[in-house]
């Protein structure tokens, strides 16, 4: 049944996109705007900081010996 069909019989039960316009009315999910993308990568960043704050530790040790 094609979408058109559904919808002219009532049998189109998907809800309208009511999403948290307050931070992008273009938002979706997986959505390319900062507020989107910040809470995706988050585990990310933390272990990027994490590998350099391992890093920087290592060398500075490796130079005091």
């Amino acid at each position: 049944m094609s979408l058109n069909k559904a919808i002219k019989h009532k049998k189109e039960k998907r809800r309208p996109y009511r999403g948290a316009k307050a931070v992008d009315s273009t938002c979706r999910n997986h959505g390319s705007c900062d507020w989107c993308k910040g809470n995706r990568m988050h585990r990310n960043e933390k272990k990027a900081l994490g590998q350099e704050q391992e890093l920087k530790e290592y060398f500075k040790n490796g130079k005091e010996k």
